[in-house]
């Protein structure tokens, strides 16, 4: 459950701190006071699309920040374990700093998090209803999805299954596509691929052919020095009286001095290893003077040869080895190109072999989904009976159509509302109250499954009243006794039923307009839904009229809690 939300510098929230009850909370109070602004601040806590204008006119950033509870068992700590992040005493803390720049900060549990992340750890929390998800219902391409999700157990791997053999035959497909281009457009192609090849292959290019190519071009254009330095060095060392002899000199000295005295050994020894070493020497300077000699012509050679790398880099890649890549490619798609006829036969023969695999597949996956319908219809009429929808019909619709994406079925939600009347599509036939009623009955289905901390409706009573407001209160109610349920409301029959009832206000202060929230007591109650029922003015008969719904209220409360137990 959502057990405390903290915002501060949130859009007219100067600074709020909430604690939320278990079971069942409503947020009430007049149009435009905040009450929805609450519910954006919970929908950015668990990873909503966050903007610079959420921030309060002046501040620099806003915080946001809920405290949960959960129990050992809940998903989330297992996307816990996954990221490294420690849970102690069954408490989830995310929190999401929103600053004027723009940027967005995230984090769970102290520990620092990308968006997607946050994401995911809010949809194992919440499940926000907004009043927008009416536009869905009535949007026949989100009913795929929403079946799919009614059976996800069930329909999960099969669409895994037919989504791999899918996407294994539209590779294939893809590819006899390109193939199958205009005799025109393949000419151009060859050519330009034949003469890519051409140019590649006549390089004859080698790994590591450049690099070398570039140290001998370095040495031939530096002969003249490299040269000069070699005979310096060689005279150095090999004219008469020059370093050799004077090492020579020194050697045969320290010989005859060793000979008088042992411990001048290990000089004697130094100085001819060094003689000996620089004899050596020696030999490969006067052997280096010899063998360098200045070929201009290869020089030449070597500059064309870099030359002619450089232009196939510029065409081809930045690296002789990616050159040599881009060679083997062309060169391939050349061949198969070339063997045209014979490549599209054997393209054609493996798609309709994939295509039966992809077909079979989507086959069980549309016969698991129609199961699945039967059980959707089924509890579906269970609910809406409960929300004195009790002759209206429900049905799921299935069309075959060729491969696709998600299956072989497009699904559309049909509805009868009264008797003896034809079914026709739901966004065709419901009201505003009867969309509603649809919706929590799907709510009510999914709760069972879904293991949310806690589900949040917008107003999802819009356009009902009366006794089917009442029935309404009770099922959000009944949703709160396996989870947390907050719900914004304006009837009082749905107010009524809660545990915890939020009043939300707007005031001023200092020329700046800000959102209060009270946590209502039964007097305050009982004002708060005799203004829901009758407006500003409230009578002895309104207070006793709330009185009495309190007391309904709470019967029906009790006796439904004493028959769960």
């Amino acid at each position: 459950m959502l057990a405390e939300l903290s915002i501060k510098q949130f859009a007219i929230i100067d600074e709020l701190n909430i604690p939320f009850n278990r079971g069942m909370t409503v947020l009430t109070g007049e149009t435009g006071a905040g009450k929805s602004i609450l519910l954006d601040a919970i929908g950015l806590l668990v990873g909503g699309r966050g903007s610079s204008e959420f921030v309060r006119y002046g501040q620099d950033k806003a915080e946001i920040e809920g405290l949960f509870m959960i129990e050992p068992d809940h998903p989330v700590i297992e996307a816990a374990e996954q990221y490294g992040i420690d849970v102690e005493d069954g408490t989830v803390i995310l929190r999401r700093d929103l600053h004027s720049s723009g940027k967005s900060v995230c984090r769970v549990n102290g520990k620092m998090m990308p968006l997607s992340t946050l994401r995911e750890f809010g949809r194992l929390l919440v499940d926000i209803h907004g009043q927008h998800e009416h536009q869905h219902l009535m949007d026949a391409e989100f009913h795929l999805g929403i079946l799919d999700h009614f059976a996800e157990k069930e329909i999960s791997p099969l669409v895994e299954e037919y989504q791999t053999a899918y996407a294994a035959w539209k590779q294939v497909a893809d590819e006899l596509k390109r193939l199958s281009q205009s005799e025109q457009e393949l000419a151009q192609r060859m050519d330009l691929l034949s003469f890519q090849t051409k140019e590649i292959e006549a390089a004859e290019l080698k790994v590591g052919e450049e690099q070398a190519l570039t140290e001998e071009r370095d040495e031939l254009a530096n002969f003249e020095r490299i040269h000069q330095h070699i005979r310096l060095s060689y005279e150095a060392v090999a004219e008469e009286s020059n370093g050799l002899d004077q090492i020579g000199v020194a050697m045969r000295e320290m010989e005859e001095a060793s000979q008088l005295s042992s411990s001048l050994s290990s000089v004697s020894e130094t100085i001819s290893n060094a003689y000996y070493l620089l004899e050596d020497a020696k030999f490969q300077l006067r052997d280096q003077l010899d063998s360098l000699e200045f070929d201009p012509i290869r020089l030449d050679e070597i500059e064309s040869r870099l030359a002619l790398f450089q232009q196939l880099k510029r065409k081809y890649g930045t690296t002789i080895e990616e050159v040599i890549t881009y060679g083997e490619q062309v060169s391939d798609e050349l061949k198969s190109m070339t063997n045209r006829e014979e490549h599209l036969q054997t393209l054609s023969d493996e798609l309709i072999r994939l295509e039966q695999i992809a077909r079979d597949a989507g086959m069980r996956l549309s016969s698991a989904r129609k199961v699945a319908a039967e059980s959707l219809q089924h509890a579906i009429h269970r609910e809406l009976k409960e929300l004195y929808m009790e002759k209206t019909a429900f049905e799921v619709r299935f069309k075959t159509t060729s491969l696709k994406q998600d299956g072989l079925d497009d699904v559309e939600f049909y509805m009868m509302t009264n008797v003896g009347e034809p079914f026709k599509p739901l966004a065709k036939v419901a009201s505003g109250g009867e969309l509603s009623r649809v919706m929590l009955a799907l709510k009510s289905i999914f709760s069972r499954t879904v293991g949310v901390a806690s589900i949040i409706f917008d107003e999802v009573d819009t356009g009902v009243s009366g006794r089917v407001a009442q029935a309404m209160g009770e099922k959000i109610f009944r949703l709160s006794v396996g989870s947390q349920v907050l719900c914004i409301t304006h009837l009082a029959q749905v107010a009524a039923m809660a545990d915890q009832h939020l009043y939300i206000t707007k005031t001023e202060t200092n020329e700046r307009t800000k959102t209060n929230v009270t946590s209502l007591d039964r007097e305050s109650r009982i004002d708060e839904l005799g203004r829901m029922i009758a407006g500003a003015q409230m009578t002895d008969l309104t207070k006793q009229h709330v009185e009495e719904l309190l007391e309904m209220s709470q019967q029906v409360k009790q006796k439904f809690i004493k028959g769960v137990s």
